[in-house]
């Protein structure tokens, strides 16, 4: 009973999120649902409570869980997905479209991404849920700081979820409670 009464209360705030989402796109002069995502995601380091799930991500050289999001072009949240450090990112495209297109009623056609997302299977992936996967790439001659069009929207929304001490690193046992936070 209580884990049914807990599922009922995740759908209902699921609800009020997507309806707050839509509402915010309104406001700006967008359509309700969008029609671009970005997708990215971001190591968080271990603690002793998440420990026994970690992964060890060999590019940042942390222990930890991978957080992928996949946000709007105004970086409201659309999918989450928490993974072991370890997992690849393209390996979670599938999962990320599919969510998206569950939650924006198949509207999302385009998605960008990093160059972690590169290969053939994950534009197959994206393909399966009629989305164009395009790969954002840094110029060859970069110095210093580089603002990648589109790309920067997730990379804010990161941002603003790491202010929070809570969310800078994974103190939680379960993912499905990181993904909740």
């Amino acid at each position: 009973y209580q884990q049914a009464q807990r599922w009922i209360k995740a759908q209902v705030f699921e609800v009020m999120v997507d309806d707050l989402r839509m509402l915010l796109r309104k406001a700006s002069g967008r359509d309700q649902q969008p029609t671009a995502a970005i997708f990215d995601s971001r190591t968080l380091q271990s603690t002793p409570e998440s420990g026994a799930r970690a992964g060890y991500d060999g590019a940042k050289k942390k222990n930890g869980s991978k957080v992928h999001m996949a946000v709007d072009t105004l970086g409201n949240l659309l999918a989450l997905t928490v993974t072991p450090a370890n997992e690849q990112d393209r390996k979670q495209v599938e999962d990320l479209c599919s969510q998206v297109q569950i939650i924006t009623g198949r509207s999302v056609k385009v998605a960008f991404v990093d160059q972690g997302y590169t290969g053939q299977q994950p534009l197959d992936d994206a393909k399966s849920e009629d989305i164009d996967l395009i790969v954002v790439k840094l110029p060859e001659a970069k110095k210093g700081f580089v603002l990648l069009p589109r790309r920067w929207v997730v990379e804010r929304s990161q941002a603003w979820v790491g202010r929070f001490r809570r969310l800078a690193r994974d103190y939680e046992r379960l993912p499905d409670s990181l993904a909740a936070l």
